[in-house]
């Protein structure tokens, strides 16, 4: 059996701040395939749990990566079958227990991402970068520049200290089952932001409800469903937004794609006079997100997003991929696997620059250097990200949150940031099969995150490994109990990680486990095991 390379074993072994941002070679040639992947997806009672299906399952075209096969067999190339994420089996509980509950708090809410005077202390190092994060060596910063303010208005929008918009704009979602619930780790929030022809009327001057009506078309396109928007001047944004073949007053944006009948639906404001390239499911060239990871914050008030960030998150749209360069790619991908099973994927990019993924999106991150400062992410770091914005089932163009925002019931239409209204009374998203998708989750999985290592959760949540009706009733109501841990598991939580952040072992996993997992996770896989898994589980949404 091929073994993990001596690159990769130099990689774990790297001192606390020893993290090379220049350096393109992958010490672990598969850092694209997450921890998760190698849960043993059967008990040692022969009972199967299925995480899996969270991320592998049948796509909504045009996601061309039909991968709901990978719920059955342990696929990996030859240099991935013994485990590299070796952070999964540290033993951590006698330091988290020595962690005292408020200095870990005092921790968490500081905040890393802005400066004593409230500027963005991450752009400020950046407009002269250190030497050692120019990975070009040209003495500029040529990534991305964080200027997110995180100073939202009652409509999500973000704005700078006098007033302005930065052109971002926080939704609301539901956390995609396991790893990206809060009980398991980290809190976490996404903005959105069109350029700058979506946010301007057709003289190209800048206009709030041209830029609304925009983001609602997005989200059409992204959901493959109508979206209730406010008392909209069709005239003034030369849309029949509606469909009725009226120009008046529009109250929602009907989605109508089916390019074959002549049938498509069409940009407001100067995207639209442009002729700007639209089509379902895909989000238009340029669009960007920013993703900030969090720590948990337990508050007299709460469970709430802490002001410290574990990582800041980045990608943007670079090119338009129609569907059929999308299909071509996905195919091309599904015949190498097939050709060259123990081939790994090749990456291209930089630590400055950010990692292509193939389907058209660029991605950066920064994340916490030894003593808590943000730093650009390491190249191996940053196609860590890749892995999961690419060539999975469950994406839609490359993303995961957008197609989740909460619609028109939610509070304000699901447009505001989780600082303004917390998880907290969300109900659980109804299944395309009418059951819940959280509850199916725990019905399914047996667990509430893809280790089965939340005995918090499992203990409160089901009994014998099932979902009481009661409880079932109560998650539809609201997810908030399930997803939010208790306080003292925050903290626990909160202080396993940061034993990895003075580490800087991000390559070696950052999940913030507290004991070893090695009853649950896998050291080591035979090439094609079968997973236990015989069902495979049907996706949230309706198949097409």
């Amino acid at each position: 059996m091929l073994r993990i390379s001596i690159l990769a074993l130099l990689s774990m072994t790297k001192m606390a701040g020893a993290v090379d941002l220049k350096t393109t070679v992958l010490g672990n040639p598969t850092a694209y395939i997450p921890p998760q992947c190698y849960t043993k997806t059967e008990d040692a009672a022969g009972e199967v749990h299925n995480p899996c299906q969270t991320c592998h399952t049948y796509p909504r075209h045009p996601n061309y990566v039909r991968d709901a096969d990978l719920q059955t067999e342990y696929a990996f190339p030859g240099p991935a079958l013994e485990n590299p994420w070796r952070n999964l089996f540290v033993d951590r509980r006698a330091a988290v227990a020595a962690t005292q509950s408020a200095e870990i708090r005092a921790y968490v809410r500081q905040d890393n991402y802005h400066d004593a005077a409230g500027g963005i202390a991450l752009a400020a190092k950046l407009a002269d970068p250190p030497e050692a994060w120019d990975a070009n060596g040209n003495g500029e910063w040529d990534g991305y520049i964080p200027d997110v303010q995180f100073a939202f208005d009652e409509e999500g929008f973000d704005r700078r200290p006098d007033g302005r918009l930065t052109g971002w704009r926080a939704f609301a979602y539901q956390p995609l089952p396991g790893t990206f619930w809060p009980t398991n780790g980290s809190t976490d929030d996404v903005m959105i932001r069109l350029p700058e022809a979506f946010r301007q009327s057709a003289d190209g001057v800048e206009n709030l409800s041209v830029y609304k009506t925009n983001l609602a078309i997005v989200q059409a396109l992204i959901t493959r469903a109508d979206v209730a928007i406010e008392p909209t001047d069709e005239v003034a944004m030369d849309v029949d937004l509606d469909r009725d073949g009226v120009m008046g007053q529009a109250e929602v944006v009907k989605f109508a794609f089916a390019p074959l009948d002549g049938i498509t639906m069409h940009w407001a404001g100067r995207a639209g006079v442009e002729g700007a390239r639209l089509a379902a499911g895909l989000y238009p060239k340029g669009t960007e997100f920013v993703h900030s990871v969090r720590y948990i914050d337990p508050t007299p008030e709460g469970i709430e997003l802490a002001a410290r960030l574990k990582e800041l998150r980045y990608m943007v749209k670079t090119d338009w991929e129609s569907y059929a360069d999308l299909e071509e790619t996905a195919l091309a991908e599904l015949k190498e696997d097939s050709a060259f099973p123990d081939r790994t994927k090749q990456f291209f990019g930089s630590s400055e620059t950010g990692v292509p993924n193939t389907f058209g999106w660029r991605l950066q991150g920064f994340i916490e250097d030894a003593t808590g400062d943000l730093r650009p992410q390491s190249f191996e770091e940053t196609v860590f990200c890749v892995g999961c914005h690419g060539t999975l089932g469950v994406n839609d163009d490359s993303t995961f949150a957008f197609a989740r925002k909460l619609g028109k019931d939610a509070y304000r239409g699901g447009w505001y940031h989780w600082t303004q209204k917390g998880l907290a009374g969300t109900p659980d998203r109804v299944r395309a099969d009418g059951s819940g998708d959280y509850a199916h989750y725990l019905r399914t999985n047996g667990a509430g995150d893809e280790f089965r290592a939340n005995a918090e959760l499992i203990e409160e949540w089901l009994e014998a490994g099932k979902l009481p009706p009661e409880k079932e009733a109560a998650l539809a109501e609201d997810i908030g109990p399930l997803i939010l841990p208790s306080p003292e598991r925050a903290d626990a939580l909160n202080a396993a990680y940061r034993m990895i952040v003075r580490d800087q072992s991000f390559t070696q996993g950052r999940d913030a486990t507290v004991a070893p997992v090695d009853g649950t996770v896998w050291r080591e896989v035979e090439q094609d095991q079968p997973t236990g898994i015989e069902e495979i589980a049907q996706p949230w949404y309706k198949r097409r």
